[in-house]
């Protein structure tokens, strides 16, 4: 077995040896991605949404949003035992080796890995405490990605403390990130740890080090916006501490579409800026604030989300971030019905039972009991939701795909 180690770990050294001898990494080089070889590189790909950062609308939710709350209603559900069970077949079918060979197919070059700290954490997340398979996952998707020629941004999509304040953070309706020295330190080591890991990993673009900070909700948003750039640099430089190789993007305020706040983009010569878009006119004047910062400072905006509209607005906003140079991935890949890449089916009887429960109030043991539906039922149809999200069962929808300008 010590023999078996020791030959690993060689193989090991000699591939990362290699990575860096064939290559080097994606660079920012003023307005525009590099690649190693030298060629521009125009991010086009989409993102894998729901994943290892569940959100209730894409199992057609509508009360049940964030992760927590969709884990509390399967465990008052079916109990934990089961739910455990619903989260490892999920996380094990949802995203496989096919999906990332279906999106370079599609012509996408780089994908968007949103997730959530707890998978570096002990907190109970997904069926898991102690030791988690955060790493297992990216590792994964890793080695698919650099199979298929594919780029990979890594998103802390749900920070600790919270950086939002709504659903999509999986938090407590406020941004408490901001306020939490023991959130920051938190915040900081999981990203040096991840920095740690992959800092030979050349199929990774790089770092998105959180997503959609500071909504518009608090009256206090003013005083928040202003912590947020001194964040990004104290968690830029416990990642230079062991990568100084990766790329690392920044967000703006309310939904990435604020940037107001930024006021020193030269502290480090590797970062550029991501924004998002959902709605509004599919023209270069509607995302004029995007192109006047990437002008102003000289480094590249990136459209990390855009999406859930109609085909010929997506097919139009494609054609406007083209000509403005602002690469973009589309979210998300998957979900359930449409308005996705690949769609699948909810399991017949679904809405009628799961869906049914999660929107019944679940503020007693009381209520928990009366409401609780037949047990068998309810665990097959958990099973048969994670087993219809398999690649084989999904449905891709090939407009939206042509909407998508990647070929």
């Amino acid at each position: 077995m010590r023999i078996n180690r020791i030959l690993i770990s060689v193989a090991f050294m000699l591939a990362v040896t290699g990575l860096q001898a064939k290559g080097g990494f994606v660079r920012v080089d003023g307005p525009n991605l590099v690649k190693p070889n030298g060629e521009r590189l125009f991010i086009q790909g989409t993102n894998l949404g729901n994943w290892l950062n569940p959100e209730g609308y894409m199992f057609g939710f509508s009360k049940t949003n964030s992760a927590w709350m969709i884990d509390l209603m399967i465990k008052e559900m079916v109990g934990p035992d089961a739910a455990a069970d619903f989260w490892q077949a999920f996380k094990e079918n949802y995203i496989t080796r096919k999906d990332i060979e279906f999106i370079a197919r599609q012509g996408a070059n780089t994908i968007r890995l949103p997730f959530n700290y707890k998978l570096f954490t002990d907190e109970d997340y997904m069926g898991q405490t102690g030791q988690k398979d955060g790493f297992e996952h990216i590792d994964s998707v890793v080695s698919w990605c650099k199979a298929s020629g594919l780029y990979l941004i890594l998103d802390m999509h749900d920070c600790p403390g919270s950086q939002t304040g709504d659903n999509i953070d999986d938090g407590y309706g406020y941004p408490w990130l901001f306020e939490s020295e023991r959130a920051q330190q938190l915040f900081c080591d999981i990203w040096r740890k991840i920095a740690s890991r992959y800092q030979h990993e050349t199929t990774i673009l790089g770092y998105e080090l959180m997503n959609e900070p500071i909504a518009h909700f608090f009256e206090n948003k003013d005083s928040l916006n202003q912590l947020l750039e001194p964040l990004y640099k104290r968690a830029v430089k416990a990642i230079r501490q062991v990568d100084t190789h990766h790329i690392i993007l920044l967000g703006g305020a309310r939904w990435n579409s604020d940037f107001f706040m930024f006021t020193d983009w030269t502290f480090d010569d590797n970062i550029m800026y991501t924004c998002h878009r959902y709605g509004g006119p599919a023209t270069a004047e509607a995302i004029k604030d995007y192109i006047d910062f990437r002008d102003k400072t000289g480094l590249p905006m990136y459209m990390g989300e855009i999406g859930h509209n109609t085909d010929q607005w997506q097919a139009q906003f494609v054609r406007v971030m083209k000509e403005n140079n602002i690469g973009y991935t589309f979210w998300p890949y998957k979900k359930v019905d449409t308005s996705c890449m690949m769609g699948f089916d909810r399991p017949e009887g679904w809405d009628g039972v799961v869906v049914k429960y999660s929107e019944t109030s679940r503020n007693s043991y009381k209520e928990w009991r009366e409401a609780r539906p037949n047990q068998q039922r309810a665990r097959e149809l958990l099973m048969r939701f994670a087993e219809n999200t398999r690649y084989e069962n999904c449905k891709p929808q090939e407009k939206y795909i042509q909407s998508m300008g990647l070929k």
